[in-house]
């Protein structure tokens, strides 16, 4: 858990830190909770390196072929 919080920082996870910290800091402001717990949420996924489906949720594989690409020979017409 320790090395999860602490590595691999992007700027999306920097992005999603800072404005968690800020709708919170906001929210105690205004005295409103649902703010704060959207806050809250906010700043939960980027400690802990996590988004809507969750760490490597959305990966798509790539799909690898075998077959070389042809090239392709064109003629000219006049």
């Amino acid at each position: 858990m320790k090395e999860t919080i602490l590595n691999h920082w992007s700027l999306m996870r920097v992005l999603r830190l800072l404005a968690g910290i800020g709708i919170m800091i906001q929210a105690f402001v205004n005295r409103d909770s649902v703010f704060g717990i959207a806050g809250l949420l906010f700043t939960l996924m980027a400690l802990f390196n996590t988004g809507c489906c969750g760490t490597g949720g959305c990966y798509t594989p790539v799909k690898k072929t075998d077959n070389p690409q042809k090239d392709v020979q064109y003629e000219e017409v006049v």
